[in-house]
């Protein structure tokens, strides 16, 4: 499917084009279908670009599924929008932050297909969008519709406009050009001067999660967010929304924690690896809050420059993987090798961090053979080399 025609788009949402996307969900939720006689079906109720309009929405509903849950069934996308958008429970989470603020309106600037708008709804939250691409504007509008929710969009360039009446603005700069990802932090469309001045003033700034403690502004407070392990993104708070300098959130099915400076000791002992590993969460590690996890868990580095902690104590903790050690391996190849063979190990999980290791490389040339599967952890120590072999809990 090509790119959202916007006039083609406009139809979908009229009577005939929503009886031909229920048709076409239909056709594609058919497990035998084949979506070229699918495709063939619909060009003989409608154009080929109405046809391809409401396949690709059914198409994209299915992927949106990922990051909107149950929500995505009833929303529209664009391809680009959809990989761009807020995963919703990272949405909710940042909408419940400035919902606890009491702010009297929230406007999203660059607001996309209006994933966050939705969010900001949802939270009972006063809000508006603007964008620059009517299609996006478009989406956006027809999603809050389809949800029966609040707010308006509509097209607008965000840093013309007077700003001064609404509670918060949040942002969203674009990290993407013609050439791909843009991680310089300069190169950001609004500029980065653009979100400093934004910064002044109460609001809230999605960036990229690599984004260096040193560009941070004063005062200004950075929140890395992870989802199920994986880290999505980094927020900057403004000193009026901030409540710390450095935090780590950590969101799962299970539920929300997060951790600051302010629990963070800066012990940056590092002492022998004992029955303990703790590996901490993507959100930790970038907000730099390794040893805030080591002080929870009564233990300590198992390198001054490693993410691992090591404790004598077993701790369940939201903002690490916890491992029982139980034993010390040998790090060279060879040696390992025949470790592994006399304990029988044949599937093997390899974690690592601090050493220059390719998994799925050195899995291939152990070619362990057993019955018994295993996880060793390949990392530094001390600053030498180790291999432990380890039980996830």
């Amino acid at each position: 499917m090509g790119r959202v025609d916007l006039e083609a788009f406009k139809w979908l949402l009229s009577a005939p084009g929503q009886a031909l996307l229920a048709r076409a969900t239909e056709l594609y939720d058919d497990p035998v279908a084949d979506p070229i006689k699918v495709a063939d079906l619909l060009r003989k109720e409608a154009t080929a670009e109405r046809s391809a309009a409401a396949m690709t929405q059914v198409e994209l509903r299915h992927k949106g599924t990922a990051k909107f849950g149950d929500l995505a069934a009833s929303m529209y996308f664009t391809r680009d929008g959809l990989e761009q958008a807020t995963r919703f429970r990272v949405a909710e989470h940042r909408s419940a932050r400035i919902a606890a603020a009491g702010p009297s309106s929230v406007l999203d600037l660059g607001c996309g297909i209006g994933g966050d708008l939705v969010a900001f709804a949802r939270a009972g939250l006063t809000s508006a969008g603007i964008d620059s691409d009517p299609l996006r504007v478009a989406v956006a509008s027809a999603n809050l519709e389809a949800l029966g929710l609040g707010g308006a969009v509509q097209v607008a360039d965000g840093t013309a406009l007077d700003l001064s009446g609404f509670g918060v603005v949040f942002a969203d700069p674009a990290r993407r050009n013609a050439k791909g990802r843009v991680f310089d932090i300069d190169n950001y469309t609004p500029p980065w001067s653009f979100v400093e001045s934004l910064l002044q003033r109460p609001s809230c700034v999605k960036v990229a999660p690599g984004i260096p403690h040193d560009a941070v502004p004063p005062g200004v407070e950075a929140e890395w967010v992870s989802d199920e392990g994986d880290v999505k993104e980094a927020a900057l708070w403004s000193p009026s929304l901030a409540t710390a300098l450095r935090r780590a959130t950590v969101i799962k099915s299970s539920g929300l924690a997060t951790l600051t400076d302010e629990d963070d000791p800066g012990d940056q002992s590092v002492r022998p690896v004992q029955r303990w590993l703790y590996e901490p969460d993507g959100a930790v590690i970038r907000a730099g809050l390794v040893t805030a996890v080591a002080a929870g868990v009564e233990g300590g580095l198992v390198d001054e420059h490693i993410a691992y902690v090591t404790s004598d104590k077993p701790f369940t903790t939201p903002f690490a993987r916890s491992y029982e050690v139980l034993e010390t391996l040998p790090y060279k190849e060879k040696a390992l090798r025949a470790a592994l063979r006399e304990r029988n190990i044949g599937r093997l999980t390899i974690k690592k961090r601090g050493v220059n290791v390719v998994p799925d490389e050195l899995r291939k040339r152990l070619a362990l053979q057993g019955d018994d599967e295993a996880t060793v952890v390949l990392t530094r120590a001390e600053g030498k080399g180790i291999a432990l072999l380890v039980r996830p809990l």
